[in-house]
């Protein structure tokens, strides 16, 4: 089969046939491990859910929490993989291996320092999100088990996007499905015994197994990124990779970690204004979150593919060809998701019914899903447009476009509707947020300078 990364990186012409192959074979691994993280996710909660709403509710109290300490995560190894992506377009392997030596130690770094804050917050963060007494204890358990693994859940991170911004993409979508079995297996063993903490020990321990695979595919076996084992020396210092590379890295890591920083918040504003709702709420908030997750998980898959295609692209200097298969990955993900916003609208009854036997959870998490399935063609043209321009590199006005949308769309009009049709009109507010999104980054890709000068 023809290497079209490579035929790419070497200057040669791709048919439009071609061009379409290349993103369909990137983009079904990535939908896959998007989809089977997600799976694990609606394990959890349809387990949890089982045990009672309160049990429930305690998660999904710190979930959003979670999310923006992801998003962080995410922003530390972002540079660093969009950079490994660069590298390998321009045919520098030797520069690419500095980045993985580096940006490894770098974001283990960050990790530790991130695992002792949230350590030492877990205590409190219940009582600052507004939950009630009752679920206080089993919320602080689950976020410190979480805490205490964030390193891990770094290395995980940095390791799966390098050997993806490497082309391949395949092999941590297969270890992100088995990741998701060894989460059902431990969880089965686990939340019986400990309840919500067992729920958060299950997750971490498949985590664990799955990180030291991914580590060592990174640093042993794969061909163009192994630093170990290499016969040859090549000459990278520290002080010749900093001057070139680190600038780069942080010139897109800084923007996406502003941006995880304003969307993390905005989801932690969200859960707050959904709280004053009860503990009904916010349960069925949280379990229709995961629920929808399934339908735009394709669109985050299709962004990794546009991230590493155009990352590449750019790395060997072919910008025009970056800007057609960008457009390319955005209108697939915009059918994918408008699609799975279809399928979401008419299946919301069994979607929340899976995850909880309380009715009025399901009555709840019916209406607010048929509210967010007609986000979700706008969604999907904001995700994957924003995998582009990290592929790209020009991460900073997406970070500028989000700020706008959330914070002067969702949050004011989640407060306004809110207060008066509850957790149905905060939704109504998310949805409304998320289609101005989509426009926004559209508008973004029909402007996107075809002769702004290519940097490495």
């Amino acid at each position: 089969m023809k290497d079209h990364l490579l035929a790419i990186r070497n200057g040669d012409k791709l048919t439009l046939r071609e061009e379409i192959l290349l993103i369909i074979r990137l983009s079904l691994p990535a939908i896959l491990a998007q989809l089977s993280s997600v799976i694990m996710q609606y394990i959890d909660a349809s387990m949890v859910g089982h045990l009672g709403p309160n049990e429930s509710a305690a998660i999904g109290l710190v979930t959003s929490t979670t999310w923006l300490i992801g998003g962080l995560m995410t922003a530390a190894s972002m540079g660093f993989t969009v950079s490994v992506a660069h590298k390998i377009g321009a045919r520098d392997e030797a520069g690419a291996r500095a980045i993985v030596k580096w940006g490894l130690l770098c974001v283990l770094g960050f990790g530790l320092v991130l695992m002792t804050i949230c350590v030492s917050i877990s205590q409190f963060l219940p009582t600052w999100m507004g939950g009630a007494t009752e679920i206080r204890r089993d919320a602080s358990a689950y976020f410190l088990v979480y805490a205490l693994t964030i390193p891990v859940h770094e290395m995980l991170y940095i390791s799966q996007g390098m050997i993806q911004s490497s082309g391949n993409i395949k092999v941590p979508s297969i270890l992100s499905v088995i990741m998701c079995g060894l989460d059902v297996l431990f969880n089965a063993l686990l939340i019986p015994v400990l309840g919500v903490v067992g729920a958060a020990l299950g997750t971490s321990i498949s985590i664990i197994v799955t990180t030291i695979v991914m580590m060592y595919i990174l640093l042993v076996k794969s061909p163009m990124l192994h630093i170990l084992g290499r016969k040859e020396k090549e000459k990278s210092s520290f002080s010749s990779f900093a001057r070139s590379d680190i600038p780069h890295a942080l010139k897109i890591a800084i923007p996406v970690a502003i941006d995880n920083i304003i969307m993390g918040f905005a989801y932690v504003a969200f859960t707050r204004i959904v709280s004053q709702f009860g503990t009904e709420a916010v349960a069925a908030n949280s379990f229709s979150i995961t629920a929808e997750s399934l339908c735009y998980m394709p669109g985050f898959g299709i962004g990794v593919a546009a991230t590493t295609i155009v990352g590449q692209c750019i790395g060997a200097r072919r910008r025009e060809e970056a800007r057609r298969l960008g457009w390319m990955c955005v209108i697939l993900g915009m059918v994918v998701m408008g699609f799975s916003g279809f399928l979401m609208w008419v299946f919301a009854p069994q979607m929340i019914g899976i995850l909880s036997p309380d009715p009025t959870i399901r009555a709840l998490g019916t209406e607010i899903l048929r509210i967010e399935a007609f986000a979700e063609l706008f969604y999907g043209a904001a995700i994957t447009a924003a995998g582009v321009f990290r592929g790209a590199g020009e991460t900073l006005l997406s970070s500028v476009l989000n700020l706008a949308s959330v914070w002067v769309v969702r949050i004011p009009l989640a407060i306004f509707l809110g207060s008066r049709y509850g957790l149905k009109g905060a939704w109504i507010a998310m949805c409304t947020e998320l289609c101005v999104r989509g426009l926004l980054f559209l508008t973004r890709m029909l402007l996107w300078n075809k002769r702004k000068k290519i940097s490495n």
